[in-house]
């Protein structure tokens, strides 16, 4: 770990200290990196592209790209390779949880000048691993905006939810400031009610109640921001306080039967986040980020149960702690050539999680393993990579990345581990016509270990309490991908990609002794997997403004159960769930509208005392628009979908695997309300 932590420190240090050393004589700041337009792997999108969708805000404008989503990160540690796939300007916010969609949705669309859709890399473009990238580039003249947004969701039978935001941005040159405060809803699509019924293998029916669920929460938060010409080159700092608090039911009755599952959690949460970019001479450019997250969370999950007016003992599990995340990464970015660009760099950080957990029944401790931990990482990274336009058509990017990271945990168990992983990557793109173009990926993936999953958890509704596992090891994929997109119609999108995943110490769940179970390694395992995405305009049709979209990402995968020694299934990956969509736009009605729907969806979880599988189907939503004036928008969605089925399969022991019980729960969840209305001044 040393050999690795003292590299990384001495490359962030190095291209700090060579920004600092140049302060005085560095040259005039470059402007925005912008992607070359005569590159046949960029497309450039301008402001009057978007025109008969009057956008509000970048965020607008960047939705309609076709063949394009918003990616805003996995969360995971570090910063490589876990940040999403939106640049404002040739470069990613200050911090991870700053999320390119929360920039673009407080960045006016009027303030665009251009978008470019990066397909396959670019020089000079931090592709961050991703195969698709946009670029917002915004304007520098003075200004000042202010967005306010309230949203309502509506539930039939349901707790309603409200919130809002205010976001304020101003700019003067080079310096632009703003403060973004919100209150934040959670939800859930799923809540409703049903009868449950449990069966005995033979068929004897054990239990027959009814279910209700329903869930609340939220948050509140404050992030501020600022940004300004700064010894040579740019600051962009960026700062998060917030609270969050969550609950949720869960009851089952009948005449004589009530089964109540209650979990609450409260949390404080913040960051900071400073990012230092500037030119070192014409073509080798400094950027240099630290980044700092800390949360605090409180949460109780109670199990109640009483059967013919008798009250069982309660069951109770209590979590509190607090974890963190510090960030320092420095790169320096060399542009050699207006076809070749270099970047060298390294990242060190370091995690920690700390809980103190306890499981009662009937107020008598039972105890776990790994109730009580701390757990630390502290890791090292090197890398580099290039990108290379060969010609207008053809364009290679390859890097490797090197990772050195130890894992400890202390408490109820200690335990200290290392890990080295050589990470290469290489994308080739080809395209051989404007509008046709091959993808094709070679990379090696390492997962992240949940820290959470060290320590002890329990899902009280479902009857599990699971174990902590302090033999974790990091999941390794070796990708193989590639994709086919042909663009037609001005905006009109096929595209095809066919991926192969090889894993090695594939994470499911695992069997503990005491009937217990955790989260664990379970050896290697498969993924294929085909992606379509299709985006038919329809005007020619005499569909006027009309498009008509179908995508789905169908899944197979496979590994060794480690309880029974059978191929199976990964654990809740979704094996298809084809949607379908169409929308238009009405630019004389200044209005919008769009529906989707999903025929079937579901997955299923494997546990080695239980199987539980979920299955819906006729998901449908409907939304529209309406936009006033270019200040003032009211959007309107309602979603409906048919009952959804949860099946749990219980065995009565781990060898035999005999069927214990099959329970089914039958949910017609409620059908939802959302509204929002927004105001730019």
């Amino acid at each position: 770990m040393s050999r690795t932590v003292l590299l990384a420190t001495t490359a962030v240090l190095m291209t700090a200290a060579a920004g600092a050393a140049q302060a005085q004589s560095a040259p005039s700041p470059t402007p925005a990196p912008q992607a070359e337009a005569g590159q046949q792997g960029v497309l450039v999108f301008e402001p009057a592209f978007f025109a008969d969708q009057n956008p509000t805000t970048a965020l607008d404008m960047v939705n309609r790209i076709p063949g394009f989503g918003v990616v805003d990160g996995d969360g995971s540690r570090g910063f490589e390779g876990s940040v999403g796939n939106v640049l404002v300007n040739g470069s990613r916010p200050a911090s991870k949880n700053d999320t390119g969609s929360s920039v673009l949705s407080r960045t006016l669309a009027g303030n665009v000048t251009r978008i470019e859709l990066i397909r396959g890399g670019a020089p000079g473009i931090d592709m961050q691993g991703f195969s698709v990238v946009v670029n917002v580039i915004t304007r520098t003249q003075s200004s000042q905006q202010t967005i306010v947004t309230g949203n309502a969701v509506l539930f039939d039978g349901g707790q309603d939810v409200y919130g809002g935001s205010v976001q304020f941005t101003a700019r003067d040159g080079d310096r632009s400031w703003g403060f973004t405060l919100s209150d934040g809803i959670s939800m859930s699509d799923s809540n409703g009610v049903g009868p449950v019924i449990r069966r005995s293998a033979s068929g004897v029916i054990l239990r027959d109640e009814d279910f209700f669920n329903d869930q609340t929460g939220g948050g509140q938060s404050l992030r501020l921001n600022y940004a300004d010409a700064f010894l040579g080159g740019k600051i962009d700092l960026t700062g998060r306080y917030g609270v969050g608090d969550f609950s949720n039911i869960n009851l089952q009755t009948s005449p004589t039967v009530r089964r109540e599952s209650l979990f609450s959690q409260e949390s404080t949460s913040g960051e900071f986040g400073a990012v230092y970019t500037r030119p070192l001479s014409a073509r080798l450019n400094l950027e240099t980020r630290f980044i700092h997250e800390f949360e605090e969370f409180e949460s109780v999950s109670t199990n109640r149960t009483r059967l013919s007016g008798v009250d069982s003992p309660e069951q109770r599990f209590v979590a509190d702690g607090e974890s963190s995340e510090t960030i320092l990464r420095g790169l320096v970015r060399l542009e050699q050539t207006p076809a070749m660009t270099w970047e060298f760099g390294g990242e060190v950080a370091y995690n920690m999680l700390e809980t103190e957990q306890a499981f009662t029944v009937g107020g008598t401790p039972v105890p776990l393993p790994s109730a009580s931990v701390t757990v630390e990482e502290t890791r090292g990274e090197v890398f580099g990579k290039g990108t290379w336009r060969v010609r207008d058509d053809l364009t290679l990017e390859g890097g490797l990345r090197l990772e050195d990271s130890t894992i400890s945990q202390s408490g109820d168990a200690d335990q200290e581990k290392s890990f080295f992983f050589a990470k290469p990557r290489l994308l080739a793109t080809w395209t051989p016509m404007a509008n046709t173009q091959f993808r094709v990926r070679f990379e090696r993936e390492v997962g992240q270990l949940d820290f959470g999953d060290f320590a002890a958890s329990a899902d009280l509704d479902e009857e599990n309490v699971f174990g902590g596992n302090i033999d974790l090891e990091p999941e390794q994929r070796w990708i193989s991908e590639l994709t086919f997109e042909r663009r037609f119609w001005e905006d009109g999108i096929v595209s095809i990609g066919l991926r192969h995943d090889e894993i090695s110490d594939a994470i499911d769940v695992i069997p503990l002794d005491g009937g217990l179970s955790a989260v664990g390694n379970i050896g290697d395992g498969t993924l294929d997997q085909l992606v379509v995405n299709v985006t038919v305009p329809m005007d020619r049709f005499g569909f006027s403004g009309g498009r008509l979209g179908f995508r789905n990402t169908w899944n197979h995968t496979e590994v060794t159960d480690p309880t029974t020694g059978e191929v199976r299934p990964i654990s809740n990956i979704r094996a298809s769930q084809a949607v379908l969509t169409v929308s238009q736009d009405i630019a004389s009605w200044k209005v919008q509208w769009g529906a989707a729907f999903i025929p079937l969806l579901g997955q299923t979880g494997y546990d080695p005392d239980f199987k539980s599988a979920w299955r819906g189907h006729d998901y449908f939503e409907l939304w529209g628009e309406y936009k006033p004036t270019p200040t003032l928008s009211i959007r309107a969605q309602v979603n409906v979908w048919n009952d959804f089925l949860i099946e749990r399969t219980a065995y009565a022991d781990r060898l035999t695997r005999p069927i214990s019980y099959i329970e089914t729960r039958a949910i017609d969840p409620r059908t939802f309300y959302q509204i929002r209305l927004r105001k730019t001044f």
